[in-house]
């Protein structure tokens, strides 16, 4: 019989041993259930390849490269399509884009670090910090153009510089000496406070600002302060010139009516870098994005204080329509699962960029295209409705008698009705994605399987429908499947 001392008259040894023992147990427990519970994902990042190889043809796209962020780890990463059409260069997830517009993240942490160590304060007029500032208020009654209105887009300046720098076909982006020589030719739309006006200009002008209080030049201070610290070594405030065509992604144009889509010129954003000038890749962006999802679980500073990175991320601006919310340089909006979502996007001559933030999941994606008149959002919504069909993971204690599916697993043609459907795997069950399909996580099927070749559909109460039953050729090989009494034919790709 074992025999347990009261705590007085045990050793030290002995407490220190069953609190070790203890420890171990619970840790043992606790990675058992993590592993048991934990969510398989292999499965879903096969048909969101599958879905985003399809679209990319189906939409005539170039190239484009995706990233997904599970807290600090790269969830899943891939890329479809050319990054150079011409020369017949594949894209990849570490293929650099223009990221446009994301350029402004960078720009607004660069002010609140100056902010961090009280070289600003947000409320501070720009007039009284940048010399250069002479834009004529056109409203007596306005009050005042502070950082945080610009950082916010709410402080009625123009959405430009004065010059026709998005025009093509050779974008003449202007200098910082040339956007400042024209300030005074300006004025506001606005009064002060009023209205959303998205606003190229306001963060180009925070870059000054960055300049004129650190002392050195915007892009000096972006890499020391910013980029090299988080090791972000894919991200530039230009585009490479020396890797255009090659690791830089050529970019390409809207479709024309003739279905063709024409290469852009390169260019630079010069002035306007701030703003718009800066290149990376989606796995340098899903980098940049845990960053922000450790900072806001640190009491350290890195970067930022981490009471500042949420403060940024808190809306600071509400448009009077309700319909737009921004914070200290993010769009912060609330999402469809009704979490709290911050980033921003990009459009720029030849590339489109998204990134998209959930805080309360620390789930984050990036898309990059290099092409114009496209949607990125379109695909990071895509690739979340697969996804989101991950119920959680039960690891089996045993797979005996478990048939293997993998040999229905296909392309299949539903002409003239669809273009085509891809059956795959899905948890020991068939699923089926029509192909082109907006919006595939809706469009998915599932299929449990019967007896030989028989299947039949998963209803959204969990009864059984339909049947879908597979036919072989002589050889035993699967080439088509009936579906209501009709047929679509298996297709080689």
């Amino acid at each position: 019989m074992l025999h347990r001392l009261p705590l007085a008259g045990r050793t030290k040894y002995e407490i220190m041993k069953k609190y070790y023992l203890t420890l171990f147990l619970t840790l043992l427990i606790n990675i058992s259930y993590s592993q048991e519970s934990k969510k398989d994902y292999a499965e879903a990042f096969k048909l969101v390849e599958v879905w985003l190889e399809a679209q990319k043809d189906f939409d005539q796209l170039p190239g484009l490269s995706a990233i997904v962020i599970d807290d600090q780890e790269v969830l899943w990463s891939g890329a479809v399509g050319l990054s150079n059409v011409e020369k017949n260069i594949e894209a990849e997830s570490t293929t650099l884009y223009s990221i446009c517009s994301i350029s402004k993240l960078f720009t607004s942490i660069a002010i609140m670090q100056l902010y961090d160590k009280g070289k600003l304060r947000l409320d501070d007029r720009v007039g009284d910090i940048l010399p250069a500032y002479r834009i004529e208020q056109k409203y007596a009654e306005s009050g005042p153009i502070t950082i945080r209105s610009l950082l916010t887009h709410s402080s009625g300046l123009p959405r430009e510089a004065a010059y026709p720098y998005w025009t093509g076909p050779d974008f003449p982006f202007p200098s910082k000496e040339q956007i400042d020589s024209k300030l005074s030719k300006q004025e506001t739309l606005y009064p002060a406070s009023t209205y959303f006006q998205y606003s190229n200009l306001a963060l180009t002008l925070l870059g000054e600002i960055v300049e004129e209080l650190s002392g050195v030049s915007y892009d000096e201070y972006v890499r020391k302060k910013i980029l090299d610290p988080l090791g972000l070594s894919d991200t530039r405030a230009e585009l490479p010139k020396e890797l255009y065509g090659k690791e830089l992604a050529i970019g390409y144009s809207a479709m024309a009516r003739i279905g063709k889509r024409e290469k852009v010129n390169f260019f630079q954003a010069n002035g306007i870098t701030p703003a718009a000038g800066f290149s990376s890749s989606v796995y340098d962006l899903g980098k940049f994005a845990s960053w922000q999802f450790r900072l806001r679980d640190s009491t350290i500073t890195e970067i930022l204080k981490p009471s500042t990175i949420k403060y940024m991320q808190q809306v600071h601006w509400t448009n009077p329509d309700w319909k737009i919310t921004w914070g200290l340089g993010f769009v912060v909006y609330k999402g469809s699962n009704g979490n709290t979502w911050v980033g921003h996007g990009g459009s720029c001559p030849g590339y489109r960029s998204t990134l998209q933030i959930d805080l309360k999941s620390k789930r984050a994606f990036s898309v990059m295209i290099n092409a114009n008149g496209t949607d990125p959002g379109k695909y990071v919504n895509g690739i979340k409705g697969i996804i989101n069909k991950v119920k959680i993971f039960k690891k089996e204690i045993s797979s005996e008698g478990k048939r293997d599916l993998q040999e229905f697993v296909g392309y299949y043609s539903s002409m003239p009705w669809w273009g085509e459907v891809f059956i795959s795997t899905w948890d020991g069950k068939l699923v089926t994605l029509g192909l082109p399909s907006e919006k595939p996580g809706d469009s998915m099927i599932f299929y449990k399987h019967i007896e030989g070749d028989t299947f039949r559909r998963i209803r959204k109460d969990n009864e059984l429908g339909e049947t879908l039953v597979f036919e072989r050729d002589k050889n035993g090989d699967i080439i088509q499947y009936k579906s209501h009494g009709n047929y679509s034919k298996k297709i080689n790709r």
